[in-house]
């Protein structure tokens, strides 16, 4: 079942941001562009090798108005945990976000019930609180800071011009498509 246009329910979980714990409601996401990156547990191998490449594409998701939340089902004492241990993870700048419930995970249809782990996704959720984008893929695969930073873009320009799509690897400033009127619904 495609979560396109799913609106994200209602939640409050606790976060680790900035060397401090604080309380993260979907009330935070409205009116901005976000990314929900889940991946499965924190002190693991290929997990920090994606957090640092996202670390290390923040400013540029910022700059574009977007933030970043990192989702595990560990609790936010244990990412701050894997915070003082690990010069990576120190990187991290963006809010970490606690589902030791796995409220997020199954919302978004990521719990892998029998670990209690979230499967490797990315969301990318518009300003009214709606996923417009999301991949989800094996747990021994990393994912790139790059495209889903390109899809994030992608995704606000079609939300500001809704009578064009975006080709593969579009990125701003390269041609777009003008669709029949007829077809810009399907697509």
């Amino acid at each position: 079942m495609s979560m396109i246009q799913k609106e994200v329910a209602d939640f409050s979980v606790e976060a680790f941001h900035n060397n401090a714990f604080r309380t993260v409601t979907r009330a935070d996401i409205r009116g901005k562009w976000n990314v929900f990156f889940f991946y499965p547990a924190d002190f693991t191998f290929v997990c920090p090798t994606e957090l640092e490449d996202m670390a290390n594409k923040y400013d540029d998701f910022k700059a574009i108005g977007c933030e970043i939340y990192s989702v595990s089902c560990d609790t936010h004492f244990v990412h701050k945990a894997w915070y003082d241990v690990s010069k990576t993870i120190q990187k991290i700048r963006y809010p970490m976000l606690a589902d030791p419930t796995g409220v997020l995970a199954r919302d978004f249809g990521v719990m892998i019930e029998e670990t209690g782990v979230a499967e490797r996704g990315d969301f990318i959720i518009n300003p009214e609180g709606k996923i417009v984008a999301y991949e989800v893929i094996a747990g021994n695969v990393g994912r790139n800071a790059d495209e889903i930073f390109r899809r994030v873009q992608a995704s606000q320009f079609v939300a500001e011009h809704c009578d064009q799509v975006c080709p593969a690897k579009w990125k701003p400033g390269a041609e777009t498509l003008k669709p029949s009127l007829n077809l810009v619904g399907l697509l």
